[in-house]
């Protein structure tokens, strides 16, 4: 692949990925955000897995913003790998209700993550989260 086209590519992957996080956590879209799907997936390690297909992920979409309606993600630096495109943020929101099986606190939490967008040429596959849910529980005010 020419570095014009491996720019291109880059470019086409970083722009899925903007429309991603826009239609998520600023317009708290699922339909949007379900569209920069190629195949829908999630990988949320600190949760428990992998939540694969249409039904699931819209599904885990649908009760996160339910449980956090002010949920919010502040962007940092990119990066990109043959595959796929990294994202540093940090992400929260107030818990108003039911998360990851945790009752409502009313209570803020902010966490740092890494986003990994995997994607098969410019088709997005999979968002792989990673933060840490200790944090996550230790603001919401439950066990960590």
């Amino acid at each position: 692949m020419s570095a014009t086209d491996t720019s291109t590519l880059r470019a086409r992957r970083e722009a899925v990925v903007k429309a991603h996080i826009r239609a998520e956590a600023i317009d708290h879209d699922v339909a949007a955000a379900m569209a920069t799907f190629r195949h829908p997936r999630y990988d949320v390690p600190a949760l428990g897995g992998v939540v694969d297909g249409a039904a699931g992920v819209d599904g885990l979409l649908h009760a996160l913003l339910a449980a956090f309606p002010d949920f919010w993600l502040r962007e940092g630096e990119y990066y990109h790998s043959e595959d796929t495109v990294i994202v540093e943020c940090v992400f929260g929101g107030t818990q108003q209700g039911v998360w990851a099986g945790i009752a409502p606190t009313g209570k803020p939490m902010e966490v740092a993550a890494a986003l990994f967008f995997l994607f098969e040429d410019d088709g997005l596959v999979c968002e792989r989260v990673y933060f840490d849910h200790a944090t996550v529980l230790r603001q919401l005010g439950t066990s960590a």
